[in-house]
């Protein structure tokens, strides 16, 4: 769709420091300042563009009167990991500073993803937690995302492995090409032999079926047997493990600060289970979540 073309919104091109955004305000006067929302994009940090998230801005940005900024992040893999998370973590920086210089009230700005773009929400809102310098996020919103790579056989990843778009094994793959790590680890990676036992200690009480509530293990759910750890492939899949890639693996420090919390999750998703978790993690702390689950719904 043609960026100019919305009688009711005013769409421009910017960029936030170096990073390109595309900005949509609603053409009507507003007497005080409106909400903000920064929006990360999907496509495991290798596809996806404002060019294909046009509609979607444009209805968030008509249906909630709202300043909407969408996120065109450089791409792997011309720009490898961590590069997507370095740019909309300075998006969401400059645009806090710079509100008002768009009509916007600072202390009403939430971050919002989708998909891999949700992982990023994640990570950037931990990012900023410590950050006195700047106003607190109101919210992050998190449509089923990606956020640990601890276990792939919890209950949405056996019940849906080969559900499309995100079969199970495209999951890795993907993620595996986003990290830049050989996609002939796979096979472990499922059995979780990448996990040392050290981690596998720590990692138990944040990642774990036990925590997922029963009636998502009904349809034909069975506990994975456990396997050894190889010492060489936890060595080699130490990135993954970097909260920015599995915000689940946060510290509790971290995770004890974050905003209000919507998460999305979908009954046909091997990221269920993740979002799932997160939740039980933020309400643990006191966080407030608003979740939705749709019964029907799967990822994309």
């Amino acid at each position: 769709i043609p960026p100019s073309k919305d009688p009711r919104l005013l769409i421009k091109d910017l960029r936030f420091e170096r990073v390109k955004v595309r900005i949509y305000q609603p053409k009507k006067s507003n007497n005080s300042q409106r909400r903000g929302i920064l929006y990360f994009h999907g496509g495991v940090g290798r596809f996806g563009s404002i060019r294909a998230y046009e509609r979607t801005c444009r209805y968030f940005c008509r249906k909630t009167n709202s300043v909407v900024v969408c996120v065109e992040y450089r791409l792997a893999p011309k720009h490898p990991f961590p590069a997507q998370f370095e740019d909309c973590l300075t998006a969401a920086i400059h645009f806090l500073r710079t509100a008002q210089d768009h009509g916007v009230d600072p202390s009403r700005i939430v971050i919002c993803g989708d998909s891999s773009g949700g992982t990023l929400t994640a990570a950037v809102a931990q990012a900023l937690v410590n950050r006195g310098d700047l106003p607190k996020l109101r919210a992050q919103i998190l449509i089923y995302p990606f956020l640990q790579c601890v276990d792939f056989n919890l209950p949405s990843y056996q019940q849906n492995e080969r559900v499309p778009i995100l079969l199970k094994e495209r999951t890795l793959v993907l993620g595996l090409k986003y990290v830049n790590m050989d996609l002939g680890i796979i096979k472990e990676l499922f059995k979780g032999c990448h996990v040392s036992e050290d981690r596998r200690l720590k990692y138990q009480k944040w990642v774990s079926p036990d925590y997922i509530p029963h009636e998502f293990k009904t349809r034909g759910y069975k506990p994975s047997p456990a396997y050894l750890p190889s010492k060489e492939l936890c060595e080699v899949s130490e990135p993954l493990f970097d909260p920015v890639f599995s915000p689940l693996l946060a510290e509790d420090s971290v995770i004890a600060q974050l905003p209000e919390t919507f998460i999305l999750t979908c009954e046909f998703d091997v990221l269920r289970d993740d979002g799932l978790l997160y939740k039980k993690r933020l309400e643990d702390h006191g966080i407030k979540v608003t979740w939705c689950h749709l019964q029907e719904g799967f990822h994309g």
